[in-house]
């Protein structure tokens, strides 16, 4: 066994050859007492083959076996860092970060548009909140229409999928995506993510994915953990009164144990003229040990937070005078968030096979309080509700693989089940200045005193799937899948004492035909069925509005979708990386937000065609040029829009085009990242009358390392200053007690020019 210090960010010369080495590094932080300790230094050693000057240069994984790869083959330990140790020629060693976004799938993805992002990408990438960690997926934009501790607004393939729907997103295997949630389906609140223990993300888009169910129609996100990360502390403040401290490590034990333990404080205001006052706290504790291949983990989770919202303001609010650029007509709009989890997984491996099995509990409480019509539908007391949640979701999977051979063919097949269990209770009240008031004006809902809607749902879902690929020829494979769900729950209605049962099956084929790689090009040819499910008030009608007294839409528990995939991958020469693909997806009902009913409503089908292009080029291993560019059309397809109180067939929200291009570095001391966003124009109305022209935003980090233990990092967001709305909507609204109901466009601006500057020691 050998002791020895990790020495991270060496510039690696042209003559070098590359293999992996784990950090050797430990510590431990004692999260219940809050005090740091320290734990033994203890080496842990990979023995990969070594690799040629070429591969390092391009950014290439060790070993092909070892790549992440989100079809399921077996990775290799998550780290935090992607480490490199390099040797010269004159035997000396030093251990460098390889700075690469994205990991090459040629030859083993299953389709065009997947990809694994990178531990370096998640680092050296600025973002200025941490859901737009995710923004690091090609075409997704992370935005915000409201406070800091409120889920994020995503936007891909041209759906708004508001904090959401049709994202469907993975922490730790753990699914993130709230059911019946008591501000939208699917709502996905990242916020208790730390950072510095991020290990990667391995992304897909469209349901091509046998292993992706409930809410994966435009894609997925599985976001790893990593196993090891260094021991360090860092303090960060800036210039919008956000400030941070971090403090996190691990400890090794000669059992080959990692206990890795991490914990924050946080705080931020922003420019708005009543501040966010937004504070958070997160921990988290994970143990692991073994491999991969053969061992298990258990990771605790803990997050709250609490804050003040700025929510989407009416133009005409600031046309008239009656708030500033940052202002907001009810300034006591916000939340709190809290949310446990305990998740964990069993691996076991042979030669040919290996088997994985997770298991899951999170406990998540939720209250906002938002004011978006504000004097429409109570002159009086205005409009502001109260949205709370109390759930608890239980869950797991067990996925077994396995590699054969028949011949000279070779077959990668995988068999699993998934499953999750939620209890919740969600309501909404009518409130004033946070406080509950006993009536509910609003047209639309039935009410009780104190009480506009009220539910507790229980609701299970099961997932069973199968999906194989086959290796018929050097250059030609098939991937097919098939996949079958269940959903079933009951909705006991607290206003009027009904109870609702409700389930529904969904079979969904999937699969892929791959030809290549010839001079390292493959073709890719993509179809596949998935669905989102439907919030259950909607299925089980607990609410009343129009559309659905009238009997005018059916609301099924499970909506489908079809889809259809044409892509390359191709490198056309040494370092450069690039994905192309046209797609196609059909609906059968879109899914929008109803802010006077506190739900997501389903509307009619629609249909999105675009096409996406994607580069990573790579001239050295200290720096990297990516672009990712999307256009997309989003309609409605269905003949009967007028049942949906709808007079236009464009798709509200949807952009047209997104693009962003973005530089990192990573030599000697020096280090960080430059991004360019482009968010396009988009419909605030069906009949496209009334659009929003999108926005650009770049952001920028620069960091220095002072020498093996501090560094200095700044980043400068929205550097030119841009003076745009980084969400918009159109609805009705009252702008005071006495002014006519209008009808207009809603806007949430983007924060100024602002910079953070942070400080971070390794002990």
């Amino acid at each position: 066994m050998t002791v020895c210090l990790h020495l991270p960010f060496f510039f690696v010369h042209t003559n070098c050859t590359v293999r992996y080495k784990l950090s050797i590094f430990s510590t431990a932080i004692f999260l219940a007492g809050l005090t740091p300790f320290f734990g033994h230094a203890l080496a842990a050693e990979l023995s990969p083959p070594v690799e040629t000057k070429k591969r390092a240069e391009q950014g290439a994984p060790v070993t092909k076996k070892d790549r992440p790869n989100p079809t399921g083959a077996p990775r290799r330990p998550s780290t935090a860092q992607d480490v490199r140790k390099v040797t010269s020629t004159d035997g000396a060693s030093e251990t460098i970060q390889v700075t690469a976004s994205r990991h090459d799938l040629l030859g083993r993805a299953g389709t065009a548009s997947e990809g694994s992002l990178t531990a370096r990408e998640i680092q050296l990438r600025p973002v200025y909140r941490v859901g737009q960690i995710l923004e690091a997926v090609p075409g997704l934009v992370v935005t915000s229409h409201s406070g800091e501790g409120k889920a994020n607004q995503f936007l891909l393939r041209g759906f708004n999928l508001d904090h959401g729907t049709d994202l469907a997103t993975f922490v730790d295997d753990m699914p993130v995506n709230g059911v019946s949630n008591a501000h939208g389906q699917g709502y996905t609140d990242l916020n208790f993510l730390i950072p510095e223990v991020l290990a990667g993300v391995d992304y897909t888009k469209g349901p091509f994915h046998a292993d992706i169910g409930d809410f994966g129609v435009a894609g997925s996100d599985h976001m790893k953990l990593a196993d090891d990360i260094p021991r360090q502390i860092s303090l960060s403040a800036g210039t919008l009164g956000d400030y941070r401290a971090y403090i996190g490590g691990t400890t090794h034990f000669s059992n080959t144990g990692r206990w890795v333990n991490a914990f924050t404080l946080s705080h931020s205001d922003g420019p708005w003229r009543y501040p966010d006052n937004a504070r958070s706290i997160r921990a988290l504790s994970r143990y692991t040990y073994g491999s991969t291949k053969n061992g298990f983990d258990l990771t605790a989770m803990f997050y709250r937070g609490q804050w003040r919202a700025t929510n989407d303001q009416p133009l005409d609010a600031y046309r008239e005078g009656l708030i500033g650029r940052y202002g907001s007509l009810d300034p006591t709009d916000g939340g709190f968030s809290e949310r446990y989890s305990l998740s964990a997984h069993y691996h076991l491996a042979r030669d040919n096979w290996k088997w994985v099995t997770s298991a899951f509990a999170v406990h998540d409480r939720l209250t906002l309080w938002n004011n978006f019509t504000h004097y429409l539908d109570d002159p009086v007391n205005g409009d502001q509700q109260q949205q709370d949640e109390t759930r608890t979701t239980v869950g797991g999977s067990s996925v077994y693989s396995r590699q054969d051979h028949v011949g000279l063919i070779r077959t990668e097949t995988r068999v699993g089940v998934q499953g999750r269990y939620d209890f919740l209770h969600v309501d909404r009240r009518h409130t004033h200045q946070r406080i509950t008031l006993p009536n509910c004006p609003s047209s639309l809902e039935a009410t009780v005193p104190y009480l506009c809607n009220a539910d507790t749902i229980n609701l299970g879902a099961v997932g069973l799937f199968v999906q194989n690929t086959t290796h018929w020829l050097p250059w030609l494979r098939t991937v097919v899948g098939l996949r079958e769900d269940y959903q079933g729950g009951t909705d006991n209605n607290l206003v009027d004492n009904s109870l609702t049962r409700k389930h529904q099956w969904l079979f969904q084929p999937k699969g892929s035909l791959v030809f290549g790689p010839w001079k390292k090009t493959e073709f890719y040819l993509s179809a596949g069925r998935g669905f989102h499910s439907n919030d259950f008030r909607s299925v089980s009608g607990s609410y009343a509005s129009d559309e659905f007294t009238k009997g005018s839409v059916h609301v099924p528990l499970m909506t489908s979708a079809v889809s259809g995939e044409v892509g390359v991958r191709t490198t056309p020469f040494s370092h450069l990386h690039v994905q192309a693909a046209a797609f196609m997806i059909d609906f059968d009902s879109e899914l929008s937000y109803d802010g006077d009913a506190g739900v997501t409503s389903p509307g009619p089908a629609s249909r999105r065609q675009g096409v996406e292009f994607s580069a990573q080029y790579n001239p050295f291993t200290w720096l990297e040029f990516n672009t990712d560019l999307s256009f997309a059309k989003a309609r409605y397809r269905a003949k009967n829009l007028a049942s949906y109180g709808i007079d236009g067939t464009y798709v509200t929200n949807a952009p047209s085009f997104v693009w962003s291009f973005g530089v990192m570095v990573d030599r000697g001391p020096w280090y960080g990242g430059l991004q360019v966003r482009w968010l396009g124009g988009y419909p605030l109305v069906e009949n496209n009358s009334l659009r929003s022209k999108g926005y650009q935003e770049v952001n920028m980090t620069l960091g220095y390392r002072f020498n093996k233990t501090i560094k200095l990092e700044a980043s400068v967001f929205n550097v030119f200053n841009t003076r745009a709305y980084a969400a918009q909507y159109a609805y009705d609204y009252r702008l005071t007690p006495t002014a006519a109901i209008q009808s207009g466009a809603t806007g949430h601006p983007l924060e100024p020019i602002s910079a953070r500057l942070a400080v971070t020691a390794d002990f």
